[in-house]
């Protein structure tokens, strides 16, 4: 059976063009889905780090209060 070409209606014109419509927002929808999961990826990287660098933070002042405590000391001998 040949294709037979044929008006369309109005209601088919705007079913078509509700549909295009819906396609172009799923699409828009998708690459806003992708950037939020790349931005929470990068969100998770930079807290890590900051976790990391925090946690050497606390170290090295540790260690500081230890050995100024050592500095103390050895300062109250030679006073001696």
């Amino acid at each position: 059976m040949p294709w037979k070409s044929r008006a369309s209606s109005p209601i088919e014109r705007e079913r078509d063009q509700l549909r295009t419509e819906v396609v172009r927002l799923k699409h828009d929808l998708e690459g806003k889905e992708r950037f939020v999961d790349r931005l929470e990826f990068l969100l998770r990287s930079r807290l890590t780090r900051i976790d990391d660098l925090t946690g050497r933070l606390d170290q090295a002042r540790a260690a500081n209060q230890r050995l100024e405590q050592e500095c103390e000391h050895l300062a109250e001998l030679v006073k001696g």
